[in-house]
C-alpha cells in the first residue's frame, strides 16, 4: 500500500465559526486570523494506492460554482485534484474508488464537474465507485435548515444519476472493522449524520483521516467544538472517545483541513489531550 497527500485547493474561513464558544483571545494562537477574522484552511485529500484500486478520500470544493460563491471562501494558493494527482504519476481517469466522508461541499464538490457544453453536470472520476452511507446520504438529500448552504444538490444527486453510487454497509455499534474498502471506519453523528473517519493500517500504525471531527491542530481540546456541528454536546463524547483512543494509540492523524500540521500525534497530559508531534506528508507518506 501507498498513500499520497492529494491537495485539492485552500480557502479561509471565520474563526469564530470554526471555533464555536472558545474565544478569539484563545484560538488565535494556533490559528491566526487575519484581518477580516478569517483563518487559513486547507482542503487536503488522500490517495491510497492499494493493489489494482486507488482509492481517493474527499475531493475538496471542486471548481464548478461562481465566482461570487468562492468569494465567500478567499481562496488562495495554487493546488487542484489535477495537478496534484499529476504530481504523484496519476490522472482523474485512473481513480477506481472516491470514499467521501460526507458530503459538504467541501468534502465532496470536487466529485462533480460541469459537461463538456456547461449545460449539465456529470461525475468528475469516470471509472470510480463513489462511496457514501444510505443514513448520511438520506440526511443530504433531504437537507435540514442548518446545513442546507452545505448540501449542494449539484454536489450529490449527479452521482446517484451516473449509476456509480454505492453505500458503505453500517456496523451495529459506531466502528466498522473492515469496510469494503479494506479499512476501518468510525462513524460519528456530532458534525452531521453518520460522518465516516477512515482508518487506515499503514506501515504498522494506524493512520486516521480526521475529516470534520478534527478540523486542526488547534481543536484538540475536547471544548473546542465547531460553530458548525450540528449536535455539539455529541462531539464532545465523540471526540473524548476518538482522542483518549488516538493518544493510547499513537495514531497518525492526518488533518484535512490544517493548512500548516498535515499530520500530528498527540498525547496524554495532565490537562487532557494535547498536541505531540506535527509531521511533514514527506515525513510520513513515504
Amino acid at each position: 500500500m501507498k498513500l499520497y497527500p492529494i491537495e485539492s485547493g485552500n480557502f479561509k474561513l471565520d474563526g469564530g465559526a470554526m471555533f464555536g464558544v472558545v474565544p478569539k483571545t484563545i484560538w488565535n494562537k494556533t490559528n491566526p486570523a487575519d484581518e477580516n477574522n478569517l483563518i487559513d484552511i486547507a482542503a487536503r485529500c488522500l490517495l491510497i494506492e492499494d493493489g489494482n484500486r486507488l482509492i481517493l478520500i474527499d475531493t475538496g470544493m471542486g471548481n464548478k460554482q461562481s465566482d461570487k460563491f468562492f468569494g465567500y471562501y478567499s481562496l488562495w494558493g495554487d493546488h487542484t485534484i489535477d495537478k496534484s494527482l499529476a504530481l504523484h504519476g496519476f490522472h482523474r481517469d485512473d481513480i477506481t474508488d472516491v470514499f467521501m466522508t460526507h458530503l459538504h461541499f467541501d468534502h465532496c464538490g470536487g466529485s462533480v464537474v460541469w459537461n463538456k457544453d456547461r449545460t449539465g453536470y456529470e461525475v468528475g472520476f469516470k471509472n470510480a465507485t463513489f462511496w457514501t452511507n444510505e443514513n448520511h446520504w438520506e440526511w443530504a438529500t433531504k437537507p435540514n435548515a442548518r446545513e442546507k448552504a452545505s448540501f449542494l444538490s449539484e454536489n450529490i444527486l449527479p452521482i446517484q444519476e451516473s449509476g456509480q453510487l454505492q453505500f458503505i454497509q453500517r456496523p451495529d455499534g459506531d466502528y466498522l472493522e473492515k469496510s469494503e474498502l479494506g479499512f476501518g471506519i468510525f462513524f460519528v453523528d456530532g458534525h452531521t449524520e453518520k460522518q465516516m473517519i477512515p482508518h487506515i493500517e499503514y506501515n504498522g500504525k494506524t493512520l486516521v483521516f480526521c475529516a470534520d471531527l478534527l478540523a486542526t491542530a488547534g481543536h484538540i481540546p475536547i471544548p473546542y467544538v465547531m460553530g458548525y456541528d450540528t449536535r455539539p454536546l455529541l462531539t464532545l463524547d465523540e471526540k473524548t472517545k476518538f482522542m483518549n483512543h488516538a493518544a493510547d494509540k499513537n495514531y497518525l492523524l492526518f488533518l484535512e483541513h490544517d493548512a500548516h500540521n498535515p499530520i500530528i500525534t498527540v498525547e496524554h497530559t495532565e490537562k487532557g489531550v494535547r498536541l505531540k508531534d506535527v509531521f511533514t506528508c514527506d515525513e510520513i507518506l513515504k
